[in-house]
């Protein structure tokens, strides 16, 4: 029996979601697990994995598509179901056997295919000794079509390195590769390097005055970030805020870094110290692990700390589930990945799910203190502030010593001051003598 590929929900509020495009192609051979299509969803960008091996069939949903939540956009069929599966495409007429549309299409390997749709190349025109499409023939095709002069060197033009993001977004903003310096491995173009608006080979870049709108989009923002303003603004204008602020000294931080760097041989960061720290502190206050819904407390059993990371088209909390349970090296590594993939629009839907508090921190910026917003339906969220030297108290004689500013920011409704700062204050104590959680 075939298997339907429904539009996912990642939470309750989600509505819809937008099918960005298709990395499988109807007739093509899938794995369980395996991505097929690329999403946008209420705050990521992410990956539609096979919910079955098979061969992809009966395609409903095209890209640019949105897509109420739960609709069924394919099925995963065997191979004896696919043919009486797959519909009739736009090349296929009513005399057509079923599926004659998707057999007529030239034999490519996924990648190929993927290959082909971000360079615009129509696979009919690429020639095989063998009859199947493969990387290199696509590779080997656009290379023949670049035959434009550099400037510099007068030679021939070739195929410039970029991820497949950064070729897409370049795509959408008609930027030229060729003119960029990429400033990953071996040159190659990420998305960091390309500029908002985009200026053609050659000239003198223009000033930007305003960012450019995804392909699609108005208003020069993209669905993600759409949703974070309006999710933002939701919580500002019902969750009644307060802030609590409290300057800590953070010495025996600062040597706690050095020490488990040494011990772990990890690249341990002030954020993975705090996540630790905030998580102990959790399990010390569970009054503070709760959420404000539908007019009454929820509590938490589940110590989930998110963390804000700022993408390019908006903001992402992903989250280090049982955060708790995690020795400083699993949490170093499960940090990373989280963020390397949030960076690469490749979450998944379970990476932002079930957080009870997140932690933002923008110390990294340079920035002294600061006041963030609750992220619902969470009841509160820790700001981090930069470590800078201040003249301090010390067995009753001023001293330089290094300190952190710390903002708890809270919704009234589920937080009250008194709760409030005593997690701070015990957040605090454990900042500045953590050594009893050390590894």
């Amino acid at each position: 029996m075939a298997t339907n590929v429904i539009m996912p929900a990642l939470e309750l509020a989600q509505e819809t979601g937008k099918l960005l495009r298709w990395i499988k192609a109807p007739g093509d051979t899938v794995r369980k697990g395996e991505p097929i299509a690329e999403i946008e969803t209420d705050k990521v960008t992410m990956e539609l994995e096979a919910p079955a091996s098979g061969i992809l069939s009966a395609v409903t949903a095209q890209e640019g598509d949105v897509i109420p939540v739960g609709h069924t956009i394919a099925q995963i069929a065997s191979a004896a179901e696919a043919p009486a599966l797959t519909p009739a495409g736009p090349g296929a007429t009513s005399g057509d056997p079923p599926g004659a549309a998707a057999d007529a299409r030239p034999k490519a390997s996924p990648l190929a295919r993927k290959i082909a749709e971000e360079h615009g190349v129509d696979l009919n025109r690429v020639k095989t000794a063998s009859g199947k499409i493969e990387k290199a023939d696509v590779l080997a095709y656009v290379e023949s079509q670049r035959v434009v002069a550099t400037p510099a060197n007068g030679g021939a033009g070739h195929l410039v390195a970029a991820s497949p993001k950064a070729r897409r977004l370049a795509a959408e903003r008609g930027i030229d590769l060729r003119a960029l310096k990429g400033s990953g491995p071996g040159g190659a173009v990420l998305v960091m390097d390309l500029p908002l608006v985009g200026v053609p080979a050659g000239t003198a870049a223009a000033p930007v005055t305003q960012p450019a709108s995804r392909k699609g989009e108005g208003g020069g923002v993209g669905t993600v970030w759409r949703i974070m303003a309006e999710r933002m603004t939701a919580s500002w204008t019902s969750a009644p805020h307060f802030y609590l602020v409290r300057e800590v000294n953070v010495t025996r931080l600062v040597a706690w870094l050095a020490t488990a760097r040494k011990q772990t041989g990890a690249h341990v960061t002030y954020t993975d110290l705090l996540v630790k720290l905030v998580a102990a502190t959790l399990v010390q206050h569970p009054r503070v692990n709760v959420s404000w819904k539908d007019g009454a407390l929820e509590r938490h059993p589940d110590v989930n700390v998110g963390l804000a990371v700022a993408l390019e088209d908006g903001l992402v909390v992903p989250v280090l589930h049982r955060a708790d349970t995690l020795g400083l090296v699993e949490l170093v590594t499960r940090r990373e990945d989280l963020v390397a993939r949030a960076q690469a629009g490749k979450l998944r839907p379970a990476d932002i799910q079930g957080g009870v508090f997140t932690i933002s921190n923008l110390g990294m910026y340079g920035v002294d203190a600061f006041s963030a917003i609750v992220n619902p339906p969470q009841a509160a969220i820790l700001a981090v502030g930069r470590i800078t030297d201040r003249v301090v108290p010390l067995d009753g004689q001023p001293a330089v010593q290094p300190t952190m500013v710390l903002t708890l920011s809270c919704d009234h409704r589920a937080l009250d001051g008194a709760r409030g700062a005593q997690f701070l204050g015990a957040l605090a104590d454990l900042i500045e003598e953590p050594l009893a959680l050390l590894l």
